[in-house]
């Protein structure tokens, strides 16, 4: 007698239902990657990139043609730019925050945040003079780690399995540019002195994240021209009394030119641009995030070297660049979490530090988006 039921039925169903939950998978994970704030983060993150570019590109040109090495003074130059346009807007600002305010209390905490800054951009330059290129760009990732644990203690950010994976990507994607580098040659200069140098790229990878740091909470919790502004106020004393210190021989002893005052414009130009971005950038993002999508700066500057400086081209850089940019939006698809600053007592009276998302805009939490506004209201 036969049954009304067909045996393959259930396996025929099942299967369906696989297929459906892969394609309903793969839909939401390519919403998520190509959401509006992921595109968003990632072009003001090449746009940063871009700026350091210049900046680099600039540099080895001053170095490479006309023998100039005088990184206090290309920085001393941003600082007065910044100076005079962030200081003095700070300056006019009125209320209780006005610039005076500021100045009386916060005025130790600045001069920190402007010696760390400072340091860092002359350490990480000084260090080509006596290490290699894959020094440096191996040992400056070692101010991403850093980061994340300051963030982690002094900004309270928690961290999911995802964004650890993200980083190690990123990173691979870093190794393999430095294995480019050496297959095309560019990796010529051993150093005077490797382990000197080597040292400074440490302490210059460690101010750097220090620095981004204070800059992620400046412009989280107070202003972008606080920041700013006070960075070009501390910033331009400390580069200027540095610059008299550590490269007044050089300056005296400098042949100037038109061609050597254009380079010197267009680096403070990138500079600034540069320091006038990333605020915006980390703002809306974080300090990590920014960090690891300006690990691409490398290979813009590798492009503008194959008409520049005659570099070889290796298709691991095509590679390298395409592991970063998965691993940097990979980090930017899902939000880290921010540890509440004052415990919670539950109902027990044991106290748990709560977690939240970083409203760093992003959009409501999935869970949310189904209730009723509301609801969303008495739940906030």
């Amino acid at each position: 007698m036969e049954s009304g039921c067909d045996p393959l039925e259930p396996a025929l169903a099942r299967a369906t239902e696989s297929r459906s939950n892969r394609f309903s998978a793969l839909a939401k994970l390519r919403a998520v990657m190509c959401s509006r704030y992921v595109l968003k983060t990632v072009a003001m993150g090449q746009m940063v990139s871009l700026f350091i570019c210049g900046t680099a590109v600039t540099s080895q040109y001053l170095a490479d043609v006309y023998k100039v090495n005088t990184p206090m003074l290309q920085s001393f130059i941003n600082y007065c730019l910044l100076f005079l346009v962030y200081t003095v807007v700070l300056a006019l600002r009125t209320g209780e925050n006005n610039f005076l305010y500021i100045l009386k209390k916060k005025w130790w905490k600045y001069i920190f945040l402007g010696l760390a800054d400072v340091e860092a951009n002359y350490t990480l330059v000084k260090a080509y003079q006596y290490t290699s290129i894959t020094s440096v760009q191996l040992l400056d990732c070692v101010g991403i780690p850093v980061l994340m644990a300051l963030s982690w203690f002094i900004l309270g950010s928690r961290y999911r399995v995802i964004h650890f994976v993200a980083v190690a990507v990123c990173l691979s994607g870093v190794g393999a540019m430095v294995g480019a580098d050496i297959l095309s040659g560019r990796e010529h200069n051993n150093g005077s002195n490797m382990l000197f140098g080597d040292i400074l790229v440490l302490v210059g990878a460690c101010l750097y994240a220090i620095s981004n740091v204070c800059e992620e909470y400046i412009v989280k919790n107070l202003s972008r021209e606080e920041f700013l502004g006070m960075l070009g106020l501390f910033g331009t004393f400390i580069s200027g009394l540095q610059l008299i210190i550590v490269e007044y021989s050089d300056l005296t002893s400098m042949h100037w030119d038109w061609k050597i005052a254009l380079l010197f414009v267009a680096f403070a130009l990138c500079m600034f641009g540069l320091y006038s971005l990333m605020p915006v950038v980390i703002k809306v993002t974080s300090a990590t995030s920014v960090n690891l999508g300006i690990l691409t700066a490398d290979l813009y500057s590798l492009l503008f070297g194959l008409f520049l400086f005659g570099y070889k081209f290796s298709g691991l850089y095509i590679l390298s660049f395409v592991v970063i940019m998965v691993g940097f939006i990979l980090y930017c698809s899902v939000p880290t979490y921010t540890a509440d600053v004052v415990p919670q007592l539950d109902s027990a009276g044991i106290g748990n530090a709560g977690l939240k998302v970083e409203e760093n805009d992003q959009e409501a939490p999935i869970a949310l988006r189904c209730i009723p506004e509301e609801s969303v209201a008495e739940v906030k």
